[in-house]
């Protein structure tokens, strides 16, 4: 049987010890994050149409799966679901910026009345 991650949390004396082990754990987050920030920059490089950059149902199909694993882990899904859209905003938001920086480096081909409303999102 696979431990829960909250299986994993160990009983701290002080609040000191509870930061050390917050910021430990910090450590390992970022670097994930800034990896996946690198897959939004391709996703951006991707698309053809800033209107893709965004996918209600993608973001839909990734909080069901967070929650899910959240639920496995031990954790609460309410949080885990919260700080992923939250996280994916932010993503999102980021997307649009690097693919307005293709196209002003022109490297996205130039749509002032953009029509489509189909997107695809982080």
């Amino acid at each position: 049987m696979t431990t829960r991650a909250i299986d994993k949390t160990q009983t701290c004396a002080s609040m000191a010890e509870v930061r050390a082990r917050i910021d430990a754990l910090d450590d390992l987050l970022v670097p994930l994050l800034v990896e996946r920030g690198g897959y939004m920059t391709q996703a951006a490089t991707l698309k053809a149409r800033a209107t893709q950059v965004r996918d209600e149902g993608r973001i839909e199909q990734i909080v069901r799966r967070v929650r899910e694993r959240a639920v496995r882990e031990g954790g609460e899904p309410e949080v885990i679901e919260a700080i992923y859209r939250s996280m994916m905003e932010a993503f999102i938001a980021y997307e649009h910026r690097e693919f307005a920086r293709l196209a002003a480096e022109g490297r996205k081909p130039q749509q002032p009345h953009e029509q489509s409303h189909e997107e695809t999102a982080p």
